[in-house]
């Protein structure tokens, strides 16, 4: 049943990186939609991320384990599709924390959806989720969404019990439910933790580059434009009770990641643009520097995106090659978010984990 986004569209976790993206997509595609963004404004959060957003635009503070504002949300706005997109997503963080991984990602789901079966009429609830939730890969094969749940991190797991939790809602309510699993993605607004835009920073600053392991670990990219086109598609053209994996074709182990980024990046400081950030003659493969690696660290994810591509129609048109370099311009041309947000309340934990 197709859903309109020429309607109210709730969005949760709008201030962070891909749900941020989603609503400048919003805006951009479908400018009669109401949105409305409820975002915690936790460390990850960040207003700066959605500076200009004006139309039909609302942003509420709050967390969406509160069930009170969550269900005054509902009946202030009447959104007819929900966007979840609000979890705690950082695995090393979920590793030294778990319970607010459970609390959030877990609860704060519950809440929405209890939210959406009472008030909603008609419309359609999407779970974001990731091909985490799978676990790991040998080094042949691809998830589908008929894989196995494997989830082997405390936030793969409390996005597994997500994901379940939402389809038990349309199995037992007939809440029209949709959830979508994602490969890893990239793009502007990416906070500094994350590997491409931690190697960014840590590059343009001479920063040794940490990389765990032996750096072998694979993952599939998706360029966060070509998700949120994804998303959109899958409201419009996907069926309630369905799982859509979202990849990107784009398999690549983190240490070519790293490898690329130094060599890309000391070709666009050879742009008169560029030229004062850093001296890219000592940007090189020296920086790379081996830790240990995580606990519980997966080997390989890869995505089989075919349901979404027949069923719905869509297909990832960002290859690697033209989303890095697009990322890193990003990056270079806004170096005072970055530095915005590694000089405020993160800076502890960005230099104890990041910074030797």
């Amino acid at each position: 049943m197709p859903c309109p986004l020429e309607s109210t569209i709730l969005i949760t976790g709008g201030a962070g990186f891909i749900g941020s993206n989603y609503l400048w997509h919003l805006n951009k595609h479908h400018p009669n939609a109401k949105l409305v963004n409820l975002d915690s404004l936790t460390y990850c959060g960040n207003l700066a991320n959605l500076e200009g957003l004006k139309n039909n635009y609302t942003f509420i503070k709050g967390n969406i384990c509160d069930s009170q504002l969550v269900n005054k949300i509902f009946e202030d706005h009447q959104p007819n599709i929900i966007v979840n997109f609000a979890a705690e997503s950082h695995v090393d963080r979920s590793i030294l924390d778990p319970q607010l991984f459970l609390k959030t990602n877990i609860i704060g789901t519950q809440v929405l959806l209890d939210a959406a079966k009472k008030h909603m009429r008609d419309g359609l609830f999407l779970q974001v989720s990731t091909d985490e939730v799978y676990g790991s890969l040998g080094p042949e094969g691809c998830f589908t969404e008929e894989s196995a749940l494997k989830p082997n991190s405390p936030y793969s797991a409390s996005k597994t019990s997500a994901d379940l939790i939402a389809y038990a809602y349309y199995k037992t309510y007939g809440l029209p439910v949709i959830i979508t699993r994602c490969s890893n993605n990239y793009g502007p607004y990416q906070f500094p933790e994350k590997l491409i835009p931690l190697m960014i920073n840590n590059i343009l600053q001479l920063k040794k580059l940490p990389v765990y392991g032996d750096g072998k670990n694979v993952r599939d990219w998706l360029y966060v434009e070509d998700h949120c086109k994804a998303i959109t598609q899958v409201i419009e053209k996907g069926t309630p009770g369905q799982i859509y994996n979202i990849g990107g074709h784009n398999e690549m182990q983190n240490i070519a990641i790293v490898k690329l980024l130094i060599d890309k990046i000391s070709q666009l400081l050879q742009e008169e643009s560029y030229a004062k950030l850093a001296n890219p003659d000592k940007i090189n493969y020296d920086l790379i520097d081996f830790v240990k690696d995580r606990p519980g660290h997966d080997k390989r994810y890869a995505i089989d995106p075919t349901k979404i591509e027949n069923e719905i129609g869509w297909t990832p048109e960002t290859t690697f090659e033209q989303g890095i370099v697009k990322t890193i311009k990003w990056y270079l041309d806004n170096l005072k978010w970055s530095q915005n947000i590694i000089n405020g309340e993160y800076k502890n934990y960005y230099q104890n984990m990041y910074g030797k």
